[in-house]
């Protein structure tokens, strides 16, 4: 009963929330200007972070790790003062300060050197964050997720999409969006973050089916009291509307009408998506050329770069993730397709070598939280993501107000990420190891998911050993994706998008071995034409 009535109390809050927040939008002055002092102040920023949401916070993973190491806070300060953001995160990840994903998401135990730590997923929530509507569902590792929206950290993410509009001149473009419709948090933190900087799209596709399903009630309650509450304000917050990846036919019309209106459109959607749409207005001979997609949650591409130029579409890379917000906001003077500003007002960022299965190593990403009211705590976050990183002058607008660090070729090393949908390392060894194996006969070894590309779209090949016997093909993909669907409602909704995709295939011969003949549950290919 008490969890109830949090539940109903959080989300009137929000409802009440989002209506005063919207009706101011932000301005590009006033984005400009708080961006420039937050990247001034990071460093201060930081300290204080440490300060109230970790050495204030008894629960907080990072507390029993820092002490583990040693490290008080003015210990943590001095390091800051003498050595900088990131030499200090720096210093504190090589002591063992630090945590990967997989002990993020609870799937695994926190254990150093005479330290092992099983946090709750709720001990990595900011204690300062008011939730403005939070709930909990199951998670597949068996203990329950609680969801925080907080209206700060939305309007924290607006300035990024008023920034990008104005550092690419598309102040007036009419705005879609193609993201899915919660469980997912995409589609609709880009709605709300688009509409605070004043450009509410027009249109909301989703190619997850939303509507009062069983297990999303209170997902669709949520989407509701978004749009109506946009609408209080005086934004005309459209309502998601169900466009599978398999039919892109009434994206590509919309591009196509803003294109023979004379102003043509921007739209909000992944990679894989984008070229969905590219490949709709060719097989109906609509002319979406001078459209611009935005474009995030998986890489970006040549092949995928290839099927937007011949269409005359013009594709800007973003970087978020859920746990972190916007990593990074391209580039307007890009070196690499995936060019992106990293968002060093709100992050700290470093990089470490990182040993990955098969032998050798990546240069991880790890990300520090700079924000009070930041829904996750995180210090030095390892997201499995590793990247080019440099730091130069490069004169655009993200560059002149101090976010000079960029990143490029962003990819995963232990995660499945295709069609914008993310399933996670140890979501596949146990489908190897475990699922296939014990279904259809066989070892481990003889199956393995392998994430390639094929003329700009992702395909996931479950590669399955001709020593195991005749197999049902059709009872295997059923396997694959009713495993990764186990668990709370958005890993139903990214299991959905790909069956509607067709992103899984399967394909009888010997699985992929590495230079040192490693057999390796997930295998990343390359692209193919």
């Amino acid at each position: 009963m008490r969890g109830a009535l949090q539940e109903i109390t959080g989300l009137a809050r929000y409802a009440v929330g989002l209506p005063r927040m919207l009706r101011r939008p932000i301005t590009s002055e006033e984005a400009r200007a708080r961006v420039a002092e937050q990247q001034r102040t990071r460093d201060d920023a930081f300290l204080t972070c440490l300060r109230r949401t970790v050495y204030e916070f008894p629960r907080s993973p990072y507390l029993a790790l820092l002490r583990w190491a040693g490290v008080e806070l003015g210990d943590a300060t001095a390091l800051a003062r003498e050595h900088g953001l990131e030499g200090a995160l720096e210093r504190l990840h090589d002591a063992g300060v630090y945590v990967q994903l997989e002990e993020f998401k609870c799937r695994r135990p926190i254990e150093r050197p005479g330290l092992t730590l099983e946090p709750r997923l709720e001990d990595f929530d900011g204690p300062l964050v008011g939730p403005a509507y939070g709930t909990r569902t199951g998670g597949s590792s068996g203990r329950p997720r609680r969801v925080v929206i907080d209206l700060r950290q939305r309007e924290q993410q607006a300035l990024y999409h008023r920034l990008f509009i104005d550092a690419f001149g598309l102040a007036g473009r009419p705005v879609a969006s193609w993201r899915a419709a919660p469980p997912g948090n995409a589609g609709l933190g880009g709605v709300i973050g688009f509409a605070k900087a004043g450009a509410t799209p027009e249109r909301w596709f989703s190619q997850s089916r939303p509507g009062l399903r069983r297990g999303m009630v209170k997902d669709w309650a949520f989407v509701t009291s978004s749009v109506l509450g946009g609408r209080l304000a005086g934004a005309r917050v459209p309502f998601p509307e169900y466009v599978p990846v398999s039919d892109a036919t009434p994206v590509a019309a919309w591009l196509a009408e803003k294109v023979r209106a004379g102003t043509p459109g921007l739209l909000n959607t992944t990679p894989s998506s984008a070229v969905r749409a590219c490949q709709a207005a060719e097989r109906a001979g609509l002319d979406i050329s001078g459209s611009v997609v935005r474009i995030g949650g998986e890489p970006h591409t040549p092949g995928k770069a290839a099927v937007y130029e011949r269409n005359g579409v013009t594709a800007i890379s973003s970087y978020t993730m859920s746990e972190v917000g916007r990593i990074g906001v391209a580039c307007a003077e890009r070196r690499a397709l995936d060019d992106v500003h990293l968002t060093t007002n709100a992050l700290g960022v470093i990089q470490r070598p990182r040993a990955v299965a098969g032998g050798g190593s990546v240069d991880a990403l790890l990300f520090t939280s700079l924000r009070l009211h930041a829904p996750k705590v995180l210090l030095n976050f390892e997201s499995d993501d590793f990247a080019t990183l440099e730091r130069r002058e490069c004169g655009c607008l993200l560059g002149e107000l101090g976010l000079t660090t960029h990143v490029h070729d962003i990819r995963s090393h232990e995660k499945l990420t295709s069609e914008g949908m993310t399933f996670l390392g140890s979501e596949v060894i146990t489908l190897v190891d475990e699922v296939l194996p014990a279904r259809f006969g066989g070892q481990p070894t003889d199956y393995q998911l392998v994430e390639q590309e094929v003329d700009g779209l992702p395909r996931v090949t479950v590669v399955v050993s001709p020593a195991v016997g005749p197999i049902d093909e059709g009872g295997v993909l059923e396997a694959v994706l009713g495993a990764l669907a186990a668990g709370p409602g958005y890993k139903a909704m990214m299991a959905e998008v790909w069956k509607d995709g067709r992103t899984v295939r399967v394909e009888r011969r010997e699985p992929l071995a590495t230079g040192a003949g490693k057999i390796l549950p997930l295998y990343a290919g390359t692209a193919l034409r």
